[in-house]
């Protein structure tokens, strides 16, 4: 009866023209207009005592939550997860609570709707401005004294230079040229960053892998087959004509190397993104000494690069990678998980490519988060929380390489996902903090609710100790 009467109260409330978009606020004055776009879903608790007389009073709650998570979202740009539900009463106080301000246009929002688990929802869509995001937590940092934003990773770049002949560039293979690389790698770690070699990572990584064979240690193999050496690699190549001329006075020939082109291009190697491509036909330049002429040759190539370059990429505020997930019964099942994906902390947005229900289906994600331990990060941040909502290990990572995810879903009866999405509370409040718990749980069924989902957090929230860590797995995770 009282979902009737909500339903009811909605379509009402949606005829008599209530705004879906509020006007949108100006860009603050001196801020820089670096933005990105961000999809959050809010929650509200019906059943809350004081929206009992008032229904509009929920419907502004539950977008002020929409605009909230989204620029939690552009928060998680800067700081991990983690990090956030430690620090998440200062990071509300300090920059959620001006939601507004930082929200630069909202671009769509849905309907609001009384979901089978209980909650309300609604789903957004806006433009987040981070550079206030920024600028709030360096703010913050300074104030409390404590880390909030992320480090940018120590990257290992590896060099490899060739020389080739540019009158047989056809027919003789390109020659290695450790001299323009050792100047190429003393401009590198000028920057503070490693030099790595990958002939010897090479080599290490076939010692293990076949040491790891013979002792039938699948996993290590496994493991040590997909370890990158270095996470750029420079690659280069200079062409060089040889010139020679017989003085007539004095019978001596001599020879002179003339640069006729050269080519380069910094490799991401989690990706394959070409992050800097350049080539260069230059006119008057000739060496007497071809050792110089490669000397001068590194240099050449040193001077594109700059400690920039590498951390603007670094400094991405998201990577976009496919997940292919095995598994899903039926269509409306990827839907639902498309909307399940789109309210977690560390995903921007979501787009549902292709289905198969008898193979793979196929998901772009906008995801947020540092380069480091990328595996780790999306079993912690996507597929625990997804994990904890079904209360069971029916979704499995299988690998997580470059921009390609592959997750497996198994359950004894896999046709009920759909209807366990809906009916269960959203997977997002499986990592919630104990803060958020409380502001969007506020009857005793919501939290009865969410504590299926985290039994953790619903005990902090409610003011009582959380069951200390037992398992080999959280301890190492938590130290």
């Amino acid at each position: 009866m009282q979902r009737t009467a909500l339903a009811m109260f909605f379509l009402c409330l949606l005829a008599a023209g209530v705004p879906a978009v509020a006007q949108q606020p100006a860009a603050p004055a001196g801020q820089s207009q670096k933005t990105i776009i961000v999809s959050a879903e809010g929650l509200a608790d019906p059943n809350a005592p004081q929206y009992a007389r008032d229904k509009g009073i929920m419907i502004d709650e539950l977008r002020r939550d929409a605009r909230r998570q989204a620029v939690e979202k552009a928060v998680g740009v800067y700081v991990d997860s983690q990090t956030l539900v430690q620090n998440y009463t200062m990071i509300s106080d300090r920059v959620l609570t001006r939601a507004d301000g930082l929200i630069k246009q909202v671009i769509k929002e849905s309907d609001p709707w009384l979901g089978d688990d209980g909650f309300m929802h609604m789903l957004l869509k806006a433009e987040v401005y981070v550079s206030g995001v920024e600028e709030a937590l360096k703010s913050m940092s300074r104030d409390q004294r404590v880390a909030l934003i992320r480090e940018r990773g120590d990257p290992r770049i590896s060099v490899a230079i060739f020389a080739a002949d540019a009158d047989r560039a056809s027919t003789t293979a390109p020659r290695r040229s450790q001299i323009a690389e050792n100047i190429l790698k003393e401009r590198i770690q000028t920057f503070g960053y490693r030099v790595w070699s990958e002939e010897h990572a090479d080599k290490l990584r076939v010692e293990l892998m076949a040491r790891s064979q013979l002792e039938g240690q699948t996993d290590v193999t496994l493991s040590v087959s997909q370890q990158r050496a270095s996470d750029f690699s420079i690659l280069g190549e200079a062409k060089f004509k040889t010139l020679t001329a017989r003085l007539p006075a004095s019978g001596i020939t001599v020879s002179k190397y003339v640069l006729t082109s050269w080519t380069v291009a910094c490799v991401d190697n989690a990706t394959g993104q070409e992050i800097y491509f350049n080539n260069k036909v230059p006119t008057g330049r000739s060496w007497n000494d071809e050792d110089v002429a490669t000397r001068d040759i590194g240099q050449l190539i040193g001077a594109e690069f700059s400690r920039d370059l590498f951390e603007k990429h670094l400094s991405a505020p998201s990577r976009i990678f496919q997940l292919q997930l095995m598994g899903l019964p039926d269509y409306d099942a990827g839907e639902l998980m498309r909307k399940e994906l789109m309210g977690l902390r560390p995903v921007l947005n979501v787009d549902f490519r292709n289905f198969d229900a008898a193979g793979m289906s196929l998901f772009e994600v906008d995801f947020t988060g540092g380069r480091n331990a990328f595996a780790r990060l999306i079993n912690e941040t996507m597929v625990r929380p997804l994990n904890a909502k079904l209360g069971d290990r029916s979704f499995r990572l299988v690998s997580a390489r470059g921009d390609l995810v592959r997750v497996n879903y198994s359950a004894n009866d896999a046709n009920d996902l759909a209807d366990r999405l809906v009916k269960l509370p959203p997977s997002s409040l499986a990592a919630a903090s104990p803060e958020r718990i409380r502001a969007i749980a506020q009857s005793e069924t919501a939290m009865e609710a969410v504590k299926k989902v985290n039994p953790e957090g619903v005990a902090a929230a409610s003011g009582k100790a959380p069951t200390p860590a037992s398992d080999t797995v959280r301890a190492i995770k938590n130290f």
